[in-house]
């Protein structure tokens, strides 16, 4: 299901992605050994090292196109080669750091956990100081990077970025979904830092942007907040001047 719900904070409107809920595949799984790291965690030593089976070809995996996007984005995946590649990634990141997550703290983010109260069990991820409890409501409380492992899937005009955040997002305990004062948060974030900058440049900016967070089970990183935003058209130079960095392809 997809709402497209005008923000009562902006003056566009903003095409918010909502997932359905991630149906169960049948996976095989190697042993892993269980220990006392925390379950966000422990998700991501599971999830590197599992792998659905068969593997179809990168020939059967769709194209999707912005006009794709906008219909679904719960079957928005990884071609199968690209899995592979992924969790083999995976893998080897854990061997290294413990976590994915303390990989994207120490490499990518440049972030220092704080130390967790001592009535707070580590069960959700790392905690950090921030500047606004608000999720996106100070820019240094976030950061914007390009998915180190974008979807081979998505069309050539379309842009996958991921926006992290230090404050947590509030989401409906029954359906995982945000909840609207998040919404409406992550909203004024998605209008005034992409919106208004296409804008900036021609006509038809909110029809450039889309915006999603993923359910849990379906994250990579469980252990720290962020959402996918997902661009058309944008040219290279705004690409890096949002997120700071220049093209992997480059």
């Amino acid at each position: 299901m997809i709402s497209q719900e005008p923000s009562s904070t902006t003056s566009t409107q903003l095409s918010y992605l909502e997932p359905r809920a991630p149906t169960p595949v049948a996976t095989e799984t190697t042993d892993i050994p269980r220990t006392k790291m925390p379950s966000w965690s422990q998700a991501e030593v599971e999830s590197s090292q599992s792998a659905q089976r068969p593997i179809p070809p990168d020939e059967q995996t769709k194209v999707f196109s912005w006009a794709d996007v906008k219909d679904i984005v719960d079957l928005i995946r990884r071609k199968p080669s690209e899995r592979i590649v992924y969790k083999a990634w995976c893998k080897d990141i854990i061997a290294a750091y413990g976590s994915i997550t303390a990989y994207m703290c120490a490499e990518r983010l440049h972030w220092t956990p704080s130390p967790l109260p001592a009535d707070v069990e580590a069960t959700s991820g790392p905690v950090f100081n921030y500047r606004d409890p608000t999720p996106f409501a100070d820019p240094r409380d976030i950061r914007i990077l390009r998915n180190d492992w974008p979807y081979g899937s998505f069309g050539p005009e379309i842009t996958h970025l991921i926006v992290w955040c230090k404050p947590r997002i509030a989401t409906d305990p029954e359906k995982g979904l945000v909840t609207p004062e998040a919404k409406r948060s992550i909203d004024a974030f998605v209008d005034r830092t992409f919106v208004q900058r296409l804008g900036a440049e021609g006509p038809d900016a909110d029809g450039k942007v889309l915006w999603f967070k993923n359910w849990g089970t379906l994250q990579s990183v469980r252990g720290l907040e962020h959402i996918h935003v997902l661009v058309r058209d944008v040219p290279e130079a705004i690409i890096e001047e949002w997120s700071g960095e220049m093209s992997h392809d480059t």
